[in-house]
């Protein structure tokens, strides 16, 4: 993905309740159904999110009712031969929907190169820089003009894209795609895929996972707030700022009203966030695997298991020991308890966000705004030290309220509180950099490891994921 690279371009730099939810997907085929459920299960494909990434050729109601002719026809047993010729009729081939797409804001040598002195260095980062055009995408109007037939979410302004299997937008890799195309001196790249942030907020209410329909049911790391101010920095745009403020308002709201946990400690209650996703069903684009995982489980618990799993998915650390410490067996995946956890960086973000707020409205001239969210920063802030932070060992800990303990696990994420300038006392610094010491997390020659425990899951030991570096490094 492009933020891995970004990242390596600033280390050659040296830079430093009630719950309302949102809207599941209704798709029947995108989203659940036993037309998913078939195509899916029958393993069509060696990667299942290429099923819901493809458009359909006819109206959902047409190729629903082709479907249950052709069970009906099998009494509801359909042949793999025959759900491949289904699809092949009825769905056109993933990107068709997609344009290449060159910003209008590159440039070739944008002024970060003139600052590397080191030849082969400059040369690699013009390299670098060359693959924005490589990774800007265009929607074609008819997502526009038929949003039924795609899984694709329509967006106005063209996007970069992690690249790869992903072809559409995701919500924390934006922040850091946002930082280097800044550094590339894109401002009008960057400010139209905020706008397409802000217009998801306004349909949904919230920003979901990615950009496509079967997302929806659940979000990432909230960096909206922190996107808005990258970019009101660089560009000193204040009134884009101001048409929008409302709606940055609205997606941390999302986050307050549907993600809010109430946790005791020394015998008082804090209001803290966590990740937590209340609908079942496996993931569209992970349905095989999710179906097979949960036929591990006592059949109670399968919905729980794919609530916990999007969960995780939220969570942007998909998957890792993080969230099946506390589990009745901690090396499988079938043990995931994300929404148990209180997870350090998710509150960390959130306090970054209510602070920014406060000065953006203080910027605004709106003085009641802003003593309100400085009072909310202050309030998470009390709740983090009570509930996450360790004297002892000198960081923040993920806490499992439903063990009533902290999981004392190494994680990168424990430090996140540093990067978003979420602490009062500045001694946890050096605290922080001798908890790094005492765990000898320096001392990895590939990175700072995304946990100490080897367990087969991505964000798992010896795997070293670029936004985690970012969060340790900067600090």
């Amino acid at each position: 993905m492009i933020w891995e690279l970004y990242l390596l371009l600033l280390l050659g730099l040296g830079l430093r309740s009630q719950e309302a939810l949102p809207p599941p997907c209704e798709s029947q085929i995108y989203c659940h159904g036993e037309l998913l459920h078939q195509v899916q299960m029958a393993k069509l494909y060696q990667d299942d999110k290429q099923f819901v990434d493809m458009p359909l050729s006819a109206s959902p109601d047409e190729v629903l009712q082709s479907f249950r002719q052709l069970a009906m026809t099998h009494n509801n047993s359909i042949p793999r031969e025959e759900l491949q010729k289904f699809v092949q009729t009825h769905f056109q081939p993933v990107g068709q929907e997609l344009q290449p797409w060159t910003p209008e804001d590159w440039k070739e040598r944008p002024q970060f190169l003139q600052k590397i002195s080191d030849a082969r260095l400059r040369d690699w980062a013009g390299q670098l820089h060359q693959i924005w055009k490589k990774l800007g995408k265009k929607m074609k109007p008819e997502i526009f003009n038929n949003p039924e037939r795609f899984s694709l979410i329509y967006s106005e302004h063209p996007f970069i894209v992690p690249g790869g299997r992903f072809v559409e937008f995701y919500y924390w890799d934006s922040y850091w795609v946002m930082e280097g195309l800044l550094l590339s001196e894109m401002t009008s790249t960057v400010k139209g895929m905020l706008q397409n942030f802000l217009d998801l907020v306004k349909t949904y209410g919230h920003i979901p996972n990615g950009g496509r329909v079967y997302y929806l049911q659940r979000s990432q790391p909230p960096l909206l707030t922190l996107m808005m101010d990258l970019y009101v920095t660089y560009t000193k745009d204040i009134s884009f700022l101001k048409e929008n403020i409302g709606t940055l308002a609205s997606e941390l709201d999302f986050w307050t009203v549907n993600r809010s946990f109430s946790v005791s400690s020394g015998g008082k209650n804090y209001i803290l966030n966590r990740y937590y996703v209340p609908y079942g069903g496996p993931r569209p684009e992970s349905y095989s695997k999710d179906e097979e995982l949960a036929n591990t489980v006592p059949e109670g618990n399968r919905e729980t298991l794919w609530s916990e799993l999007k969960a995780g998915a939220e969570s942007g650390w998909d998957f890792s020991s993080r969230w099946l410490v506390g589990g009745p067996n901690p090396d499988l995946l079938s043990s995931i308890r994300t929404s148990k956890m209180v997870p350090v960086d998710l509150n960390a973000f959130l306090c970054q966000a209510e602070e920014l707020m406060s000065n953006f409205h203080s910027r605004l001239g709106n003085d009641a705004e802003a003593t309100k969210y400085r009072n909310l920063r202050s309030q998470r802030l009390a709740a983090m030290e009570a509930v996450l932070w360790d004297e002892q060992k000198g960081a923040w800990f993920d806490y499992d309220w439903e063990n009533g303990k902290k999981n004392l696990e190494f994680y990168p994420s424990n430090l996140t509180p540093l990067w978003t300038g979420c602490f009062s006392d500045p001694s946890v610094i050096d605290k922080a950099l001798k908890y790094l010491e005492d765990n000898n997390i320096l001392t990895y020659q590939y990175g700072i490891p995304t946990s100490l425990r080897n367990t087969s899951q991505q964000w798992d030991f010896p795997n070293a994921w670029a936004p985690l570096q970012d969060l340790v490094i900067r600090v």
